[in-house]
């Protein structure tokens, strides 16, 4: 496992990407994946930031949202690489933290990451029932996507509008609100078993709303005309069916059964056939919840019209795992489903999910799927999820992992403001519009901030990728396209030869052990050799409050007879940003940046950190 005490304090500096031969991986770290995946949603938290925010590099942001109207919108999450609060992904994305916390319960409490998970829920339920201010009033929206978007600047030093924008019963948005509604009765299912006031308090605002988007039904970007270039929505009729589907989980009240049974023509939810399970489109996982009640045995007199919901759900499989007799999702030459240009790992990565509890609901009814072109048991529907999670992290025809931070090759170039752009605590002074534009946004290297557990945009049909901050289809990590992989992780990491058990959160990874590593040259006896000497001088100070930083600038220089390749330097007691080196896996370990092969003798390189209090220890773990 890599540690991630690094990602808590700030983070290095890359400088390009590191170099790496193509290897296919057998075998992930779900556990250690998960853990980053947690963390990014604490960098995308807007307001009061708490005393245990682990992303040190984020700040307080967005506190007067909403008071110049009267109500308190501090809090809930941006949206992704810019500074908006859109509430209709913002929704999803609690909606599907809340269903992994509740499917994978166990998986996740065995991974000592359910608090980790609640908090991340809490803080967008927290906000949602803060932006329910009446039964028939919900704040869908702060900020507009059009001035946020002419501005490259940390969303500390926000200057774009940050204009709120409500539903009500003149302005209707069943869409949004049918959405709001399920992320609130999901999260109740969530917290019911540690927080039961809590849990009620989420049901009573879930069952409002969802009342105010029935009654008052229309398309939340015709009232919220601002929205409609960024989030269109393409119908409001699945979030109904959704909203209510959640609340029967939630209260096994049949009010809410009878309205998917009774709705089942008119909202579609027995009429579409769908490929897409999405923040738009949530037909797919309406059919599956409702497959879910009809395996338990609890159709009842419902089970005739439940049995149609499952063959949509059917379908939706059958086109996923390519047995659809030709109807299928489209997939990349290297096996990635392919729904759409921009942002497209959000698809795989949330049909994975709805396959991974698919899987399990028909496991425990020993049932199967029966496609066109095959008959799929449940480990096929667990194995073509795992595929795709593993495409993700790494084996793929990049071997490149598209969720930052995991593994050793994975996009620095991160279309994400806050990543990309050096932290107050390092750069104290505002970054306008502008200058965050030529300067940070326009810039070659590498982010100065890691997000840790973004989920970027991806590859392209052919499976090609471009780590470019200006490719924003490709490098931009979203919440709705991260949210789903928390239960996915926790349940591939439980599946035998998986470690499941084993990964304690926040351990950090073993030293390198001694023995020679299979196909690599020893490393040398470092106590007898000394082939490189550093010189250590501090270039700057300045204080921030009672603390001093300092700019220390370290030349290292080969003194030996030979070229030196593969230096891998310890770096003990680093608090701060460092520039000109990359880190490895290891924790405290970096080497070469990645345009230096050969350290030829006499030669020199440099590299620069910056920190308060004393100076970092630095040391040779190896060399060749």
């Amino acid at each position: 496992m890599v540690s991630l005490e690094s990602s808590y304090g700030i983070l290095p500096l890359l400088v390009g990407l590191l170099a790496l031969e193509a290897t296919i991986v057998s075998s992930f770290d779900y556990g250690d994946a998960l853990d980053k995946t947690l963390l990014f949603f604490e960098a995308q938290r807007s307001g009061k930031l708490p005393m245990n925010q682990r992303v040190k590099w984020r700040g307080d942001s967005g506190l007067s949202d909403g008071y110049a109207q009267g109500v308190n919108l501090v809090g809930g999450y941006y949206d992704a690489g810019d500074h908006v609060k859109f509430g209709l992904p913002m929704a999803f994305s609690v909606t599907m933290l809340s269903w992994g916390a509740i499917d994978f319960k166990g998986e996740l409490v065995r991974l000592n990451q359910m608090e980790h998970t609640l908090e991340a829920i809490k803080w967008g339920t927290d906000y949602f029932m803060k932006a329910h201010t009446k039964p028939y009033v919900l704040w869908a929206q702060v900020g507009d996507g059009a001035s946020d978007h002419y501005c490259w600047e940390r969303a500390e030093d926000m200057t774009t509008s940050r204009t709120p924008y409500k539903l009500d019963p003149e302005n209707p948005g069943s869409d949004l609100a049918g959405e709001t509604a399920a992320a609130l009765a999901a999260a109740s299912l969530a917290f019911k078993p540690y927080d039961s006031t809590y849990s009620n308090l989420l049901l009573v605002h879930a069952k409002q709303i969802f009342s105010f988007a029935n009654r008052f039904r229309g398309f939340y970007d015709d009232s919220i005309e601002n929205a409609k270039q960024f989030y269109t929505s393409s119908g409001y009729s699945d979030e109904l069916l959704w909203a209510a589907t959640w609340l029967y989980r939630a209260t096994n009240d049949e009010y809410f059964l009878k309205f998917v049974v009774d709705n089942c023509a008119s909202l579609g939810g027995t009429g579409w056939a769908v490929k897409e399970f999405s923040w738009d489109n949530k037909y797919a996982g309406v059919q599956i919840l409702l497959s879910k009640v009809l395996l338990d045995g609890a159709g009842g007199a419902y089970t005739s019209t439940l049995q149609q919901y499952q063959a949509k759900a059917d379908y939706f499989t059958c086109a996923c795992l390519q047995k659809n007799d030709g109807y299928n999702v489209p997939m990349t030459p290297g096996g990635l489903l392919y729904v759409r240009e921009w942002n497209n790992l959000q698809y795989p990565a949330s049909a994975s999910f709805l396959l991974a509890v698919y899987s399990d609901y028909l496991t425990k009814a020993k049932g199967v799927i029966k496609c066109p072109n095959a008959q799929l048991q449940p480990q096929d529907l667990l194995n073509f999820a795992k595929s795709q999670a593993d495409y993700i992290l790494g084996q793929n025809p990049k071997s490149l992992s598209y969720l930052v931070g995991y593994g050793q090759n994975y996009p620095m170039h991160v279309h994400h403001r806050g990543a990309s752009i050096a932290p107050i605590s390092v750069l104290q002074s505002a970054v306008g519009c502008v200058e965050g534009f030529e300067s940070w946004y326009k810039r070659p290297e590498a982010n100065p901030n890691v997000i840790f557990g973004g989920l970027v945009g991806g590859p392209n049909a052919n499976d090609e990728f471009t780590d470019n901050r200006s490719s924003y289809e490709q490098t931009e990590p979203t919440l709705s396209g991260t949210a789903p992989l928390v239960g996915l992780f926790s349940k591939l990491h439980s599946l035998p030869g998986n470690s499941a058990g084993s990964y304690v959160q926040g351990l950090p990874k073993p030293s390198i052990p001694d023995h020679k590593p299979q196909g690599s040259l020893p490393a040398l006896n470092l106590k007898s050799a000394t082939p490189v000497e550093f010189l250590h001088s501090i270039t700057n100070t300045w204080n921030v409050g009672t603390e001093t930083y300092y700019r220390h600038k370290v030349i290292i220089k080969n003194i030996s007879q030979n070229p030196i390749t593969e230096l891998k330097l310890c770096l003990e007691n680093l608090t701060g940003s460092i520039w000109g080196l990359s880190p490895t896996q290891e924790k405290d370990i970096y080497g070469f940046p990645e345009w230096i092969k050969v350290l030829e003798p006499g030669s020199e390189i440099t590299f620069v950190y910056i920190q308060g209090g004393g100076q970092a220890k630095i040391s040779i773990q190896s060399y060749h």
